[in-house]
């Protein structure tokens, strides 16, 4: 089971940090990596602001690094969004092979961010590919298969360019095992690989009040509709399984 970091780099999605293992304040992904024996670091992030850092960190500790962006993906950007917003919009893992593939990673940020409004597409996606230098993953949650069973969207993807590997995971999440069998039969189906993660956002099951307060800080539009940090109306927030403590239990 293969631990996917996030840090605070990624806005209100994870309270570790990417800061040197004695540094003061929140836990630090390499205090984390060094507690539990690991010399490589698989790390997604939702931008790529934290990732000349992740990389510097990575040889000072002399870590291997493994870094994904994770973006927002749809069909067509020209296609106009129905009411409410785009019905094949979810999310895609990208990650740098070489260092050929951290330049080809900016350039498909700075695509979604100056003509996409924030995405990329099938069309764009493929036209800059290069398999020697990319590779593609699909996230447990928050993927097309994920949207289609559970929203009612209509993400019909192909991405047979870039042969995708599709993550699994178990946070004791009420949806969690019909989940994982729509993604086994859709990739026994197509021939993809599957692989088993953990996403790791806290160190500890005991850090998931402060992960949770957190998130509601920096998801402020949410006060709007009455939530608050004894109800805080957060999709997915009902596990304090997403910590290195559960994946240790779970991979020993």
């Amino acid at each position: 089971m293969v631990p996917v970091f996030k840090s605070d780099y990624s806005i209100g999605k994870s309270i570790l940090t990417l800061k040197d293992p004695s540094t003061d304040g929140p836990s630090s992904i390499f205090s984390i990596l060094d507690k539990y024996k690991q010399n490589t670091l698989c790390l997604v992030e939702d931008s790529l602001t934290g990732f000349l850092k992740a990389y510097s960190q990575c040889e000072k500790f002399g870590v291997e690094l493994y870094f994904g962006l994770r973006i927002s993906f749809c069909s067509d950007l020209k296609a106009e969004p129905e009411k409410g917003g785009d019905n094949t919009e979810h999310k895609v893992i990208v990650f740098s092979k070489s260092p050929e593939g951290c330049k080809l990673l900016n350039k498909i940020y700075s695509h979604a961010f100056t003509v996409g409004h924030g995405r990329i597409d099938s069309k764009y996606l493929e036209s800059v590919w290069d398999g020697n230098h990319l590779a593609l993953a699909i996230p447990f949650y928050d993927s097309f298969l994920f949207y289609n069973f559970f929203t009612f969207k209509t993400c019909i993807m192909d991405f047979d360019f870039a042969n995708p590997t599709f993550f699994i995971e178990q946070n004791n999440l009420p949806f969690d095992s019909f989940l994982k069998d729509q993604v086994i039969s859709y990739c026994e189906n197509l021939n993809y690989n599957t692989i088993k993660t953990k996403s790791i956002y806290y160190e500890n099951r005991n850090d998931f009040a402060a992960y949770q307060t957190y998130k509601c800080i920096c998801s402020r539009s949410s006060f709007g509709r009455g939530s608050s940090l004894e109800k805080p109306n957060l999709d997915h927030c009902a596990s304090q399984e997403f910590c290195m403590e559960s994946w240790k239990e779970n991979n020993s």
